[in-house]
């Protein structure tokens, strides 16, 4: 008889190559063996969720009526009025927290499922390119296909993704937007979303803006919500998270707001698939809009010195790099002879075997991101200076051993 063979989906074979897998692989070997890895390769906050927040989950956890399923997947009331108010105090937009405003597993789940609503076979979507991965993925797992463009932030790069929408049939369903960018922390200012609202109304394509890194901002700079731009209630959404400002990664939640049409289908999608998010964690979501906000603009700073101390190792090693005004990376060109005829995959396992820190390779993120790694500001700052003395020492071994 002959051997059976699992076969999974399609889907799973149209999924790019993850080319973090072997970095975490030998990561986790190499904190296996005892060796103190400087994680900067994932943008996976290590400072402490506000006091406020953690004691409210304390409360709310000891209360039986809290472990039942949630009501509603797409978030209890409450919180959803509370993401309303924020957009309106923040950013002067109303939201009508019944019909335009969800909650997520995290701003990631909500883009994957939102593609999985608005996406199928024979559509296609517009990426910036490099992007976040999932902004990719999730356009494949939802059987898909994703037109790269170099990534901007200007008006150049919307005539890019204008030429694109006008001169491919049938038209792309979604352009992807994510300003301040990860992986480049690239930003914008608000008549970048004008134009791109502009440009969604005129061949009825819909926009996706992940505003993950909106409250990251550093020297004065504040970001911009997509959703202040004049129309784009009507053309699209924007995800925010509680994972950045407030340090609450790993209790995964977020929100999805705008389209009312989008953003009920997003709710639809979420109803076959979860229950919602555990209720304490949403009760203790809302202490963190209300009470917290004094906390946000401080490790905002906080992010915004460990910046300067790695831009100030870039400029030892000579790696070119722009001074980001938000996100909680840097997003560096390594120098040729650093690289050595390698891509910045081999280099970030060389870096990892060498240097003992971390980084996320460019590549990672797209073609266009080739030469580059991106930097995660997450580790204190005597760490992060202690890491880039470990990469200028291995580096500069490396150069006299050359020599």
């Amino acid at each position: 008889m002959p051997e059976f063979q699992i076969q999974p989906s399609q889907r799973i074979s149209r999924l790019p190559p993850y080319l973090f897998g072997k970095i975490n692989a030998l990561k986790h070997a190499k904190r296996q063996q005892g060796v103190d890895i400087i994680d900067l390769g994932m943008g996976n906050p290590t400072d402490p969720t506000p006091e406020p927040v953690v004691e409210k989950l304390r409360e709310a956890v000891l209360d039986p009526r809290n472990h039942r399923y949630s009501l509603l997947s797409k978030g209890m009331l409450n919180l959803r009025r509370d993401v309303a108010r924020h957009y309106r105090e923040r950013y002067g937009v109303e939201l009508d927290p019944e019909t335009e405003i969800t909650a997520c597993i995290g701003s990631k789940e909500g883009i994957s499922h939102m593609l999985l609503a608005m996406l199928g076979p024979g559509d296609t979507a517009v990426v910036g390119d490099p992007a976040f991965p999932i902004h990719v993925y999730g356009v494949a797992l939802a059987g898909a296909n994703v037109i790269s463009v170099p990534l901007g932030n200007d008006e150049a790069f919307l005539e890019r993704i204008r030429y694109v929408v006008a001169h491919l049939y049938p038209r792309p369903k979604v352009i992807i937007l994510n300003y301040p960018h990860n992986p480049t922390a690239m930003t914008v200012d608000p008549p970048f979303f004008t134009k791109a609202v502009e440009l969604a109304r005129e061949y009825g394509v819909a926009i996706i803006h992940d505003f993950a890194y909106g409250e990251t901002c550093f020297d004065g700079y504040e970001a911009p919500s997509f959703m202040q731009a004049e129309g784009a209630k009507t053309v699209g959404v924007e995800f925010t998270t509680m994972s950045k400002p407030y340090n609450m990664a790993g209790w995964r939640i977020g929100f999805c707001v705008g389209n009312a049409t989008m953003v009920g289908a997003l709710t639809t999608i979420k109803g076959y698939y979860d229950y919602g998010i555990f209720q304490p964690i949403q009760i203790a979501s809302i202490i963190a809009m209300r009470h917290c906000q004094s906390f946000v603009r401080k490790q905002a700073k906080i992010y915004e010195s460990r910046r300067d101390v790695v831009m100030a190792g870039c400029r030892r090693l000579g790696w070119q790099a722009e001074k980001p005004r938000g996100s909680m990376f840097v997003w560096a060109r390594v120098k040729d002879e650093h690289l050595a005829g390698q891509t910045t995959l081999d280099f970030a396992l060389r870096m990892l075997e060498e240097a003992e820190v971390a980084l996320a390779p460019g590549r990672a993120f797209g073609e266009n991101g080739e030469g580059y790694v991106r930097i995660a500001l997450v580790e204190n700052e005597q760490r992060l200076h202690q890491a880039m003395r470990q990469l200028d020492r291995a580096l500069n071994k490396r150069k006299a051993a050359a020599t």
